[in-house]
């Protein structure tokens, strides 16, 4: 986390305070393998993102930060001058399961999601919608377990892996976003092509 923040700090800088960070644990197969390493399992996946994300949070939040947790760690870590945008730049968190939703509510700005992780094709707009509101309840939850007002956190769908982005047509694009608009859905992510 901590060369990645630098890293960040200096995006920030160059886009002029226009940096938005996306986040996400990743899910099995490649995202597991593509460093040449055995896949971590889940539950291990899920602990190094949580720590990575509260770690890089701190970095990019204070000007000099130590801590030593489990998978990472830092020793007085600076980073002047620190981000543009203030507290820090935004992030944008992926996250299905109850304890991203947690970490989500916690640390993001923007909560993301591709809908189920558990499917091989993309739901049509009335069914990912139905299923990606399902999902809102879990944010909702989260967020009212830490006191965190919903509304202010951002909702976006990532379609194209396993919800349909309503390419078909102008009509279809129009139909499917204002499906996930009436569920709560903020920003609506097509991937091209």
């Amino acid at each position: 986390p901590v060369p990645f923040a630098k890293e960040l700090i200096t995006l920030d800088d160059v886009s002029a305070g226009r940096l938005t960070l996306g986040l996400g644990a990743g899910g099995p197969g490649w995202d597991t393998t593509m460093l040449g390493q055995d896949p971590w399992s889940r539950r291990e996946r899920t602990d190094r993102f949580t720590e990575f994300v509260e770690l890089t949070d701190l970095v990019l939040r204070d000007p000099a930060v130590s801590h030593r947790g489990r998978y990472y760690a830092a020793d007085e870590a600076r980073t002047y001058p620190g981000c543009i945008q203030e507290p820090r730049i935004p992030f944008a968190i992926a996250a299905t399961g109850p304890r991203g939703m947690h970490l989500a509510a916690t640390h993001a700005d923007i909560w993301v999601t591709t809908g189920s992780r558990h499917r091989d094709a993309p739901l049509p707009a009335p069914e990912g919608a139905a299923e990606v509101r399902e999902q809102l309840d879990g944010v909702d939850a989260a967020c009212a377990a830490i006191g965190r007002d919903p509304g202010s956190l951002r909702r976006l769908v990532l379609s194209g892996l396993t919800l349909d982005g309503g390419l078909a047509s102008v009509d279809a694009f129009h139909e499917t976003i204002g499906r996930y608009a009436e569920v709560g859905v903020t920003d609506f992510v097509v991937h091209w092509p």
